[in-house]
């Protein structure tokens, strides 16, 4: 017999100055933020390079794409890929408190034509048929309250996402945790997808590893990328002139 789940955290909010924290349990690890004042846009630096897929398409193709988002954290990544980008966005999350503080607290809008939140668990999600091979970025941000480790952090796992991607498609990983291993996370990812199909971001100073892993190889050169990064941060205000300097395949 299946052992029951444990219950899922309560979710609460802080407001400190202009940015609005969310939290999960009675920690005060940071599931997400929002500035007051520009609720549309991504406050942290790990959340803005979540987006770092944009520099392998086509700016103006973005807006026919699909954006699904595995973990919706305080919704910065939908709401994003929504309003300022346009897109079909998708998010997946497990805890109903989530999106319900989501929708009172963050500014997230209801569903619509381009916008769906689904109450479900990612690993199913990833694992069942109906959005494989539809997907075009897919942004996966998994932790619990304790923030110690990614939820969902196996080969079968990242094989599964893979198969979510349409060709052209990219998966963006947030790695983070004290009792995570970076090295341990990275090799299931390339399991997964291959060597050559594999980028990574230094940490950030709070110590977010960011992990891309293409559907199928690229390899822009350099003047490419930089052209790229300027019509991101012309288009959609984020600083990925900034991203190239600590950003390479890992091959």
């Amino acid at each position: 017999m299946k052992a029951p789940a444990p219950p899922l955290p309560d979710v609460s909010f802080s407001d400190h100055g202009d940015i609005r924290y969310l939290h999960l349990g009675n920690t005060d690890w940071v599931q997400g933020s929002m500035r007051l004042d520009q609720p549309f846009d991504i406050h942290l630096e790990y959340v803005q390079r979540m987006m770092a897929w944009l520099l392998f398409v086509e700016p103006a193709s973005v807006a026919r794409r699909h954006a699904m988002q595995l973990g919706l954290g305080a919704a910065s990544l939908t709401k994003f890929c929504r309003k300022q980008l346009r897109m079909k966005t998708t998010a997946i999350e497990l805890n109903p408190q989530v999106i319900a503080a989501c929708r009172l607290w963050f500014k997230l809008p209801a569903d619509d034509g381009r916008l769906s939140v689904v109450l479900g668990d990612a690993a199913e999600v990833a694992a069942h048929a109906h959005w494989r091979g539809s997907v075009d970025a897919l942004q996966v941000d998994l932790y619990d309250h304790d923030a110690a480790a990614p939820v969902l952090d196996s080969a079968a796992f990242y094989g599964d996402c893979r198969r979510l991607l349409t060709e052209d498609g990219c998966m963006v990983v947030n790695l983070f945790g004290r009792s995570s291993s970076y090295a341990q996370s990275l090799e299931r990812i390339v399991a997964a997808f291959g060597q050559d199909c594999v980028w990574a971001f230094k940490p950030t100073r709070e110590g977010n590893s960011i992990v891309l892993a293409l559907r199928e190889p690229q390899r822009p050169g350099r003047a490419a990328l930089a052209e790229r990064a300027e019509s991101i941060q012309t288009r959609w205000g984020l600083p990925a002139p900034k991203w190239l300097r600590v950003f390479q395949p890992i091959a």
